[in-house]
């Protein structure tokens, strides 16, 4: 049977890899991307946890209970955690005699201190090491766990970083599993490159000048190179760079903003480090050849700004903000040229102007349904799978697709029923037929993520933010959303906006103004309900 090792990072942009046109290095994803399958037309769910659910699911995160992100909103809002009419990866490939083990983030449970029935432990991972929540220091991440003990211990240890410490345990998990007669299913979830931008210092001087020339030209290299790597056609259109932003040449602080950037750069440098033991760790047990590796990013590059007056909402979150360092020194909360970002008494973010170059050529980012918002790489490689290796596909998939891929190359079923309650069936469909060159079946493709809105049925995708106007684009020939077809053809955009609404209806979306309403009545604000 075959081994199945999904590989999640976390705010990583669309083009950030090599071998996505980016300058950052990433060798060893470059080269199993290069000698595997690339998709150029795969989408995330636009946010950490609904991708999360949607990935192990196979259902879109409505249909799981989570709507937004893990806040319980019940009776009239979203659960928040995992509900039980879903069943994960885990416990479908467990059934089916799999070892199962996760290290990293999970981010599916509105309880984050008190095990119960979101835990992994509790939906299929025999094995778990990992933080609960959706974000923290990588040097004492909150509630970090192991099973379903507290193990924040050991993030005293002397050169402690989580990045390495999520790679050393998935390494420790293929070492023990392949010793086993079974095969296994292992679910790595980096939060690298998530804020706070936390790196070691030597990892960050490496990237010394790689910035110096700022957004606008890299933006331009990087459109270059995802042309010449076949991921994007020769007549891709770059978008302007964010309206908000200055250009480079306007920045009053260029060493500082490059400082930024060199160390978003050098967090994911340390997760492609990772994946390269993960790989030979997977090479030495004589397990590589016979295992579906699958990478992917939970959502499009991040233009969040924790130093905004929202963010500052963290200080009263321990789990996700500690306040002070292990040895008790303060920790600065927000950007600043005064406080460069990399140690652990920093707590940052890139910045929109950064996340723009993450998401070369496209505008937007997490959070939204544009392309900025949704395009995530994604590699695929199995040796033995029978890949049409070295190719980039440009079929159009997106996270349901998972499920159903890992379960066709396992010889698995779905289940009808999840400890007694029924399951809803599959959303998606099986992308071996194109990982081994076959044209693939047309499937339409939905999203609605605070309000945000989307469909693509084809070439066409109709788009919205909320409460905005519906926008049309051929996605075929403008890939960048640049040329708004809405008004040509309004009998495509009331065809795709009716696909939408009974899509919506079906998998139990709930009206934005709805949930605003709710949180209003609270006290609290829109940007409140937005998570």
């Amino acid at each position: 049977m075959t081994n199945v090792v999904l590989v999640l990072a976390d705010d990583l942009g669309y083009s950030d890899l090599g071998c996505y046109g980016g300058e950052i290095r990433t060798p060893n994803l470059d080269a199993i991307g290069r000698s595997g399958v690339r998709f150029s037309n795969f989408y995330n769910t636009a946010r950490c946890s609904p991708s999360r659910a949607s990935l192990l699911t196979g259902l879109h995160p409505h249909q799981t209970g989570i709507g937004v992100l893990t806040s319980n909103d019940t009776p009239r809002g979203y659960l928040g955690s995992l509900n039980d009419r879903c069943a994960t990866t885990a416990e479908i490939l467990g059934a089916a005699g799999y070892a199962t083990g996760m290290s990293g983030k999970w981010h599916l449970s509105s309880e984050v201190h008190t095990p119960c029935a979101a835990w992994p432990t509790r939906r299929g991972f025999d094995h778990f090491f990992g933080t609960l929540t959706g974000c923290g220091s990588y040097y004492a991440p909150g509630t970090l766990t192991r099973g379903e003990r507290d193990a924040s211990a050991e993030f005293d240890t002397p050169g402690f970083f989580y990045t390495d410490a999520i790679t050393t345990d998935a390494v420790e998990f293929v070492h023990r599993s392949a010793s086993q007669p079974h095969p296994f299913f292992l679910y790595v979830a980096y939060t690298a490159p998530h804020w706070p931008l936390h790196a070691p210092e030597a990892d960050i001087d490496s990237y010394q000048g790689t910035y110096d020339d700022g957004w606008d030209a890299l933006r331009k290299a990087r459109l270059g190179r995802l042309v010449r790597e076949g991921i994007l056609p020769e007549d891709t259109e770059l978008t302007d760079r964010d309206p908000t932003q200055p250009p480079w040449s306007a920045v009053t602080d260029q060493r500082w903003e490059a400082r930024r950037m060199q160390t978003y750069a050098a967090m994911v440098e340390r997760m492609d480090r990772g994946i390269g033991r993960l790989r030979a760790a997977l090479e030495e047990t004589g397990q590589w050849e016979n295992t579906l590796f699958v990478f992917l990013s939970d959502n499009g590059a991040s233009a969040e700004d924790i130093g905004d007056e929202h963010y500052q909402s963290l200080r009263n979150r321990p789990e996700n903000f500690p306040g002070t360092t292990r040895s008790g020194e303060q920790v600065f909360l927000g950007n600043h040229p005064e406080s460069d970002p990399g140690p652990e008494d920093t707590y940052a973010s890139y910045g929109t102007a950064w996340a723009n170059l993450s998401n070369t050529p496209f505008r937007r980012y997490k959070r939204w349904t544009h392309e900025g918002g949704i395009a995530a790489p994604c590699i695929v490689h199995w040796p033995h799978g029978g890949l049409a290796a070295g190719t980039v596909q440009h079929a159009p998939f997106q996270l349901v697709d998972v499920l159903p891929t890992v379960l066709e190359a396992a010889g698995v079923d779905y289940p009808q029923r999840r400890q007694q309650v029924e399951l809803p069936p599959l959303q998606g469909v099986s992308m071996l037929p194109a990982l081994r060159g076959a044209e693939s079946e047309p499937h339409t493709l939905f999203w609605e993520h605070t309000g945000n809105t989307a469909v693509r049925d084809g070439q066409w995708k109709l788009v919205r933010e909320h409460s905005q106007p519906w926008e049309l684009y051929d996605v075929h020939t403008d890939r960048s959303e640049l040329h708004d077809l809405a008004a040509e053809r309004p009998d495509l955009v009331s065809k795709l906006e009716i696909q939408w609404e009974e899509w919506a209806s079906r998998v139990g979306v709930l009206p934005w103004d709805d949930v605003i309403a709710l949180y209003r009545e609270r006290g609290q604000t829109s940007q409140h309900a937005n998570g």
